[in-house]
């Protein structure tokens, strides 16, 4: 089974090690025929449709908002529908810098997702604190308050980067089970019970 995304050849793809383990997990279990066949239909309309929540508060918003122009144009891989309400969103973009005041919002924005939910961590800032990473105001990456599928490193990274990475989720949809199958729920619970979250004070 060879997992690829928009059109891309799948000799393209130089690191498949995390993808190539979920589709090893999806041979191993084995599928009934129908439900197979319906989690591929499913799926393949949701890696193909991602709609984003943006949070941006730094330099890579500026580059995030690049993908929506001409010269870019993520509308022609279904993604444009970039949303502010994170209950019409099927994944956060953080972009940026996370400060310890903003982590409760960030929080509070992932539980708001509806179900199945993913994280994309946009630059340095996101992925661990950046230029900033010894001050005592900044969140040392966003995998500290909730759980990150897919990393794009840079400061800010480029816009190609970006789609890069957003390809990299549409492949990780594209073998997730829909019905039953991998529990992400219980794998939240999990993170969240050891990543407890203390409010900001005022």
């Amino acid at each position: 089974m060879e997992v690829t995304a928009q059109g891309m050849p799948y000799a393209d793809w130089k690191d498949n090690e995390y993808i190539e383990h979920l589709v090893k997990e999806l041979k191993d279990n084995g599928t009934n025929v129908v439900v197979g066949t319906l989690d591929s239909v499913i799926n393949w309309g949701r890696s193909n449709s991602l709609w984003p929540l943006t949070f941006a508060t730094s330099c890579c918003g500026i580059e995030f908002i690049a993908l929506g122009a001409a010269r870019y144009d993520m509308a022609r891989f279904g993604w444009e529908v970039a949303r502010a309400s994170p209950r019409q969103a099927d994944f956060m973009m953080v972009a940026g810098t996370i400060v310890h005041r903003m982590a409760p919002v960030v929080r509070r924005l992932y539980d708001q997702l509806a179900e199945p939910k993913y994280v994309i961590a946009c630059g340095g800032c996101a992925i661990s604190g950046g230029p900033f990473k010894n001050s005592y105001h900044v969140v040392k990456g966003v995998e500290e308050i909730i759980p990150v599928d897919v990393y794009v490193p840079g400061c800010p990274p480029r816009p190609e980067a970006m789609i890069y990475g957003i390809m990299q989720l549409s492949r990780k949809v594209k073998v997730e089970k829909f019905f039953g199958g991998v529990n992400r729920q219980e794998k939240q619970k999990e993170f969240f019970e050891t990543h407890p979250l203390e409010e900001a004070e005022n």
